[in-house]
């Protein structure tokens, strides 16, 4: 099976993952000249927009990136055709089925990596074609499955030949040994990049991160069927207390979420804003440069002494 280094020309098999709000040029662009594959996370972003940091990113670095696409945004098939125009070599998908798209990015040359919750999913998309799966546990901080990493990764390598990418719950290298040691050939990082010098969040989130421990994030949106991890604060324990009275409207509900990411990510709103992060925050001491967080993943671990094969 082909490690993802061999796919995206990079000297780590690590891959950032595409945080909506969070993953914009910078980030991208640190992550790629450092070694990882930096991602764009296009959420909710126009074409306009996201066209506009594809472009910044290429003034920033001459290595490989890629644009991570939320399937369920209504800009979903305008930058889809946008990777195309722009050459974008990889595409990863969240939040849906990108198979009414898989043909024109295959004919354009991208390799495809979609994010999958359950190995019947994993299995139906390599039959489409697509080029790895990331396979995402419920660790992982935002939109989440209900699947652990760590029991899910192997299911998964076991039903595919297709390469697997590990996500949700890995903030270290042993995150990344283990991860190897259960068959998938590169990981996808996003909590421990919260912290880095050049993620573009303010301060008072990265502290959040910082502070978090092993029991500090929660479940929202569970029972609208869109559930998202994120750190425990105002918003999140209203939120909870909300549904525990009968008959509670959806709209409530939307109403203490209304635009609570911005507010975390922008505003540094850590009480009504919505901290997204996963269980691994508890694992993250520090703010430091992305170079110092992956060169420390990648160098004290087993992978790197070539003990997976």
């Amino acid at each position: 099976m082909t490690d993802i280094r061999d796919l995206l020309h990079t000297k780590y098999p690590i891959i950032q993952g595409g945080m909506a709000n969070i993953a914009d040029h910078r980030l991208c662009a640190a992550v790629s000249n450092v070694g990882g594959f930096g991602l764009i996370g296009s959420g909710a972003w126009d074409k306009d927009r996201v066209k506009e940091e594809i472009r910044k990113t290429k003034k920033l670095t001459n290595k490989l990136f890629g644009v991570n696409i939320m399937l369920m945004s209504p800009h979903a098939k305008a930058i889809s055709d946008l990777v195309i125009e722009e050459q974008i070599p990889v595409v990863t998908t969240g939040a849906g089925n990108p198979g009414i798209y898989l043909q024109k990015w295959q004919d354009a040359g991208i390799k495809v990596f979609p994010v999958v919750p359950s190995v019947a999913f994993a299995k139906r998309l390599e039959k489409k074609g697509v080029d790895a799966v990331i396979v995402e546990g419920t660790e992982a901080g935002g939109h989440i499955g209900e699947l652990t990493t760590f029991t899910l990764v192997p299911q998964v390598v076991d039903a595919v030949s297709i390469p697997v990418i590990a996500a949700g719950g890995i903030a270290d290298y042993r995150g990344l040994d283990a991860a190897f040691s259960l068959g998938a050939k590169g990981i996808q990082i996003g909590t421990v990049l919260l912290t880095a010098t050049e993620c573009p969040i303010h301060d008072n989130y990265k502290e959040s991160v910082v502070k978090a421990r092993d029991t500090s994030t929660v479940v929202t949106g569970r029972n609208t069927k869109a559930p998202v991890r994120v750190i425990k604060n105002k918003m999140a324990r209203d939120y909870l207390t909300l549904l525990k009275k009968e008959n509670v409207s959806l709209e409530e509900l939307e109403k203490l979420t209304l635009g609570s990411l911005k507010r975390a990510v922008f505003d540094g709103d850590v009480e009504t804003g919505s901290i997204m992060a996963g269980q691994s925050a508890g694992l993250v001491k520090q703010i430091e440069p992305v170079q110092v967080i992956l060169d420390n993943m990648y160098q004290n671990s087993y992978v790197s002494k070539g003990v997976f094969q």
